[in-house]
């Protein structure tokens, strides 16, 4: 199941890059995604939701949250073709699989805390 949402070879790669850092660096994206969720909720232009969008997918790709990631440049390249109808369905597709991501994350935080 996981595969699908997590590349984990990126995974594999920051914890040996990050090594003690890596607690923090997982901490510091699950805190800037709960903002980035919020910009993309409180946008109220396509710029602003594709500026969003754009930010919240480079984290999301340099985390190894592809399926996330996918979805933020989809809300991205949608945001430059205005009007913007039908584009909830995306947003919510980008709620639900943080939703996965998130929990993902946590366990990591979790396993490493008792490791």
């Amino acid at each position: 199941m996981t595969d699908m949402h997590i590349d984990q070879k990126v995974l594999s790669d920051l914890r040996e890059v990050m090594e003690d850092d890596y607690l923090q660096l997982v901490k510091t994206f699950l805190d800037d995604s709960e903002r980035r969720l919020g910009q993309l909720h409180a946008a109220r232009s396509a710029e602003e939701l594709g500026a969003a969008a754009h930010s919240f997918k480079g984290s999301s790709s340099n985390m190894g949250a592809v399926a996330l990631a996918n979805l933020c440049q989809q809300l991205e390249e949608r945001a430059r073709r205005p009007p913007l109808f039908g584009i909830e369905d995306l947003i919510n597709r980008i709620d639900q699989e943080f939703v996965e991501v998130k929990n993902f994350y946590r366990g990591e935080q979790q396993r490493i805390s008792a490791g």
